[in-house]
């Protein structure tokens, strides 16, 4: 079949590579436009981008897929046979939801339909999802309600966090992709009306999203810098600085251990009362500094037993 790919981030790349390397021929990419970036604000091209030009595959980047002078740009690369969204970062107007022959396939990494919206791989494991997976649908106007067309299962690592997850789940998704469309081309798949009863949402999440409530119990704490980790990251502040927590783990998991972001030990890192249980810290990194285990962060810091983080704060 003809595709138009339609994708931006990182997740999305081993998905186009696929579809590049299937029977598939992909007519054009749409991803979002270049944007600044670092101390030089110099211009960078999404990951999408870079994999279609390398394919020497035409490349679209409106501002806006909705205007009716990018719907138009796109529908000149048809007729095609199915359009494919994953992890695009606009809503896909009705104009190219009814363009293509077998519909819009999106790519979305959840079980559908729990966690629909933007950061269901997050949310999983903030909420302490031990398993989630990957969902093929038929993209309707809704946000991610389409009918599913294929699933994969799996079980989620308890040391994943976000960013480790996502590698994961878009191998999987990239392969079930494939079949996706090997499917519909041959008219062997049969879509499934979502139970709407069974959803739930993910959206995406604010910039403070992982500053830590160490009242809550150690679990909850160390999903959240897990899943949280590597965007927007996990924070915490303490002796009036704020450190971004990259790996924590749960050292003990229950009892009152000491008040709520108590230190209640520095052996081989920082461990930190929870409102039950207790926090083992094991890599963080101080404001304007690298990345460093907490062991050293102890050592440098001088931060010492009895100390405690601050229960509430605001990110600068």
């Amino acid at each position: 079949m003809n595709i138009i790919f339609i994708g931006t981030s990182d997740f999305a790349v081993r998905s186009l590579e696929n579809v590049i390397a299937s029977a598939h021929e992909v007519r054009a990419v749409v991803t979002q436009p270049d944007k600044p970036k670092g101390r030089g604000r110099e211009m960078q091209f999404s990951p999408v981008k870079e994999i279609a030009l390398a394919h020497s595959i035409p490349v679209l980047q409106p501002e806006k897929i909705s205007d009716r002078q990018s719907i138009a740009e796109i529908e000149s690369y048809g007729p095609i046979g199915v359009a494919v969204v994953v992890a695009y970062g606009q809503k896909i107007p009705i104009e190219i939801l009814e363009w293509p022959s077998h519909g819009v396939v999106n790519v979305h990494g959840s079980l559908l339909p729990k966690y629909r919206g933007a950061a269901p791989i997050q949310h999983a494991i903030i909420s302490g999802e031990t398993q989630t997976g990957v969902t093929t649908m038929l993209m309707d106007e809704g946000w991610d309600t389409g009918d599913i067309l294929l699933q994969e299962t799996i079980d989620i690592d308890p040391d994943s966090n976000a960013g480790d997850l996502a590698g994961e789940l878009s191998l999987i998704g990239a392969k079930l992709l494939v079949r996706t469309l090997d499917g519909l081309q041959d008219g062997v798949l049969v879509p499934i009306p979502q139970d709407n009863e069974q959803a739930t949402m993910a959206r995406s999440l604010p910039r403070d999203a992982g500053v830590v409530d160490w009242s809550k119990p150690a679990h909850d704490v160390v999903n959240l810098v897990r899943g949280t980790t590597p965007r927007p990251g996990s924070f915490a502040r303490v002796k009036n600085a704020v450190l971004k927590l990259w790996r924590a783990r749960v050292e003990a998991e229950d009892g009152r251990l000491g008040d709520p972001g108590e230190v209640i030990g520095t052996d081989e890192g920082l461990i930190v009362a929870a409102g039950s249980g207790a926090v083992r810290l094991v890599e963080v990194q101080p404001e304007s500094r690298r990345r460093m285990p907490a062991s050293d962060y102890v050592r440098g810091s001088g931060i010492a037993p009895g100390e405690k983080f601050d229960a509430h704060f605001d990110l600068p």
